[in-house]
């Protein structure tokens, strides 16, 4: 099944994208895959911050991890509602999911 997921560029363009949730990706991913600016220089293992986003709207996500929060606590830019794409896995749950791309670093 897959999920609709809409983000935000740094133009300001929103893009609405199909998440597959069979396919064990996350939003880094998915961004990667559509072409959208994202860097994901460590591969996504929460080192970077270059896949960090906006989160605009009220859907369930799942926890942040130590590893995330000690990554943001470094980051430029960001915001109360910042998350790492790549700590977001994909899932039924997301369907809705609203976010915009951080500036870049």
């Amino acid at each position: 099944m897959d999920v609709l997921i809409k983000i935000k560029d740094r133009e300001g363009t929103v893009h609405e994208l199909q998440a597959p949730t069979d396919m064990a990706m996350n939003i880094m991913e998915l961004c990667k895959a559509y072409e959208l600016p994202v860097e994901g220089t460590c591969g996504g293992m929460a080192m970077c911050a270059s896949c960090q986003c906006y989160v605009l709207n009220d859907v369930q996500l799942p926890e942040m991890g130590d590893d995330e929060e000690a990554m943001l606590s470094e980051a430029f830019y960001v915001k109360s509602n910042s998350r790492l794409g790549c700590q977001i896995p994909i899932t039924e749950d997301l369907e809705g999911l609203e976010l915009e791309l951080a500036p870049e670093n």
